[in-house]
């Protein structure tokens, strides 16, 4: 089998080589990756937090809904309901770009995962965190902003890496719905070129890129962050 990378240099018949719309394509990518991820933390984070507050029954089956609802609907059928089923349904999101119901859709699924992840940090911390600062004129909500979020945070980085990791990937289904990311560009430039092998491999690298990126990014804030001394076992945990 012969190699030819020179067809990143040819023109892809509107006046820019491959090379470029490939550089495109990742920056779509990335761009729906990040926006999703900004939805998924704070969703998550919101519903994760609903789920550990057992003094509002209501809340918590709000919350729990959620993320039920989003959890057990294939990503890929989320997709298509935002794209096809919500404009019908409600013709205010018919002016709505499809790259952002795409955000939606990537986002509130990741969301349901990230507050998983949340409820057990939370419920990882004793007890003893949340009395303590309620006993220092907190209300709850400031309990959970001060103190109780920003400890669970630490003990969730390493499973919400992964799940970052996993949002990365799971842009590629993006494609479904015409957004031009890096799986879109694949498919459509080894269709022009027939050079399946070098498109396939180039975009397969950038997704790696990226995905290292991302794990390095994370191990970075996880070191700056760690609490000196600071346990978590049999979801008690304890700190000094």
């Amino acid at each position: 089998m012969s190699w030819d990378w020179q067809v990143f240099l040819n023109d892809d018949g509107s006046g820019r080589t491959y090379l470029e719309w490939m550089i495109d394509a990742w920056g779509w990518t990335l761009a729906v990756a990040g926006s999703s991820w900004v939805v998924a933390v704070v969703m998550g984070a919101l519903m994760g937090t609903l789920r550990t507050l057992q003094d509002s029954p209501w809340l918590v089956r709000l919350a729990t809904v959620w993320v039920e609802l989003f959890r057990n609907i294939p990503l890929l059928v989320q997709v298509f309901l935002w794209y096809f089923v919500v404009p019908k349904m409600f013709p205010l999101f018919q002016q709505v770009p499809g790259f952002v119901l795409v955000v939606f859709a990537l986002g509130f699924f990741t969301s349901a995962r990230i507050a998983e992840q949340v409820r057990a940090g939370i419920q990882a911390l004793p007890r003893g965190q949340r009395y303590a600062a309620l006993a220092m004129g907190f209300t709850t909500a400031q309990a959970y902003r001060y103190v109780i979020l920003p400890m669970a945070f630490r003990i969730i980085l390493p499973p919400l890496t992964s799940e970052s990791m996993n949002l990365l990937k799971n842009s590629a289904v993006a494609f479904a719905v015409s957004i031009a990311e890096l799986t879109m560009f694949a498919m459509q430039a080894q269709e022009e070129t027939s050079r399946g092998v070098e498109v396939y491999l180039a975009v397969t690298a950038l997704y790696m890129l990226s995905a290292f990126a991302v794990n390095r990014v994370f191990a970075t804030i996880e070191k700056r962050m760690q609490i000196p001394g600071f346990i978590v076992a049999g979801g008690t945990g304890g700190g000094h």
